[in-house]
C-alpha cells in the first residue's frame, strides 16, 4: 500500500528533518500521472511540467543531509519542483551541474521520494514503490553491488529493467510500474525514464541510503 496518500513533502531550506534538514514543500497526491511528459532537451526530462530551475545555497551556507550512519552530504542546490508530484512522475535536470563527482541517492520511505545528487547537486528526484510490511525495504547506506540494463528476478521471474542491487539478497532500485496502490518485494520501484536516467548516472560503489 502506498505512503503517498496526499502527503506534503518538504525538499528545501534550512532546519531539521528526515536527513537533518527541513525541505520546501514538494507535494505528492494519489492522482493519475500527467498524460504525456514535457518536451525537453537532452539530459532534461520532467513528467509535471517544471521548468527545471534549481535553489542555489551560496558558498559557506549550504545545508547538510545526515544519514543514519553520520555520512553527511554538503547540499549545493536541489531542484525547485512547483507543482504536486503523483505516481508515476519525475524530475530530470542536469543542467548547470558539474558533469563529474561522486554520485548519491537518498530514499525516503515516509516520504515515498528517491532524490539522485551529483558533487552535492540533486539532478533527479521522483516518486517511487517500496516493500510491503510482508517484505519491507530495508534501511540503511547500501553501495550499489552491481548492475544490469536488462535483469530478471530469479526469485519471482519478473522484469527489472535498469537494475542497481544493494544487497546480497536481491534487493534493487529498478524500474517499476509507478501507480496508486502498488508495492514491491522490498525493492525500490522508480518510472522507467527516470530509472534510465539513475542508471547512467551511477556506478558501482556509489552510495545509496534509504531512510524510513
Amino acid at each position: 500500500m502506498s505512503r503517498v496518500a496526499g502527503a506534503a513533502v518538504a525538499l528545501a531550506a534550512a532546519g531539521v528533518g528526515a536527513w537533518g534538514m527541513a525541505w520546501w514543500t514538494r507535494q505528492t497526491t494519489q492522482l493519475s500521472r500527467h498524460d504525456s511528459p514535457a518536451a525537453a532537451p537532452l539530459r532534461f526530462a520532467t513528467t509535471v511540467g517544471s521548468i527545471g530551475t534549481r535553489v542555489t545555497y551560496p558558498a559557506g551556507q549550504e545545508p547538510a543531509l545526515v544519514a543514519p550512519d553520520g555520512r553527511r552530504l554538503l547540499v549545493h542546490s536541489l531542484l525547485r519542483v512547483d507543482e504536486p508530484m503523483k505516481f508515476g512522475d519525475f524530475v530530470w535536470n542536469e543542467q548547470g551541474v558539474p558533469a563529474s563527482g561522486a554520485t548519491q541517492i537518498r530514499v525516503d520511505l515516509s516520504r515515498q521520494l528517491m532524490s539522485v545528487f551529483r558533487a552535492g547537486h540533486e539532478i533527479g528526484t521522483a516518486v517511487i514503490l517500496y516493500g510491503t510490511d510482508h517484505k519491507p525495504t530495508p534501511t540503511g547506506t547500501f553501495p550499489i553491488l552491481a548492475r544490469a540494463r536488462r535483469h530478471v528476478s530469479t526469485l519471482y521471474d519478473a522484469e527489472m529493467p535498469y537494475m542497481l542491487r544493494l544487497t546480497n539478497d536481491g534487493v534493487a532500485i529498478h524500474a517499476s510500474a509507478v501507480r496508486r496502490g502498488f508495492a514491491t518485494h522490498g525493492c525500490v520501484g522508480i518510472p522507467e525514464d527516470f530509472a534510465r536516467h539513475v542508471y547512467e548516472a551511477s556506478a558501482r560503489g556509489d552510495l545509496v541510503t534509504i531512510t524510513a
